[in-house]
């Protein structure tokens, strides 16, 4: 099936099986790796993109569903070859280890920051409550966010 994606700003058109979500269609076709596939059942929060404003688990949606839509990975958030705040600040704070979950925490992140520039670390924790990391714990996750929120108001 002939569809037409608009990812990170840019058209794409593919033929995809309609069955394959869009996760594979990012993944495989696009060599867009920076979604990652951790459970494939909505649990984990590693293939978070934002599609149309709102975090959404990539493993979850068809690829089909998605077109006329605006979807943006952690790829889209580089500007020029330059991080983004959020993505600064996650190493800033230290907020990385083993970096499976990282790109799907910023994605959320930014989609928590978009809608509220200044979130309470109570919010921070419940936005992110989808989205699991075995390996930092969460405190360094929600110092980044809030310090990318607090540069990102400066701006």
């Amino acid at each position: 099936m002939k569809i037409t994606l608009k990812v990170n700003g840019r058209i794409h058109e593919l033929d995809v099986n309609p069955n394959r979500t869009l996760l594979e269609v990012l993944r495989e076709d696009m060599d867009l790796i920076g979604a990652k596939c951790g459970c494939q059942t909505g649990d984990c929060g590693a293939c978070t993109v934002i599609i149309d404003g709102t975090p959404i688990l990539s493993c979850l949606t068809l690829a089909i569903s998605n077109e006329d839509k605006e979807i943006t990975t952690v790829e889209g958030l580089t500007n020029d070859g330059n991080l983004h705040v959020i993505q600064r600040k996650f190493i800033d704070n230290t907020a990385i280890q083993c970096g499976y979950c990282t790109p799907g925490l910023v994605m959320t992140a930014k989609a928590l920051l978009d809608t509220n520039p200044n979130p309470t670390d109570e919010q921070i924790r419940d936005y992110i409550r989808g989205n699991i990391c075995r390996c930092t714990g969460y405190t360094k996750i929600v110092d980044a966010i809030r310090s990318a929120a607090e540069e990102l108001r400066k701006q």
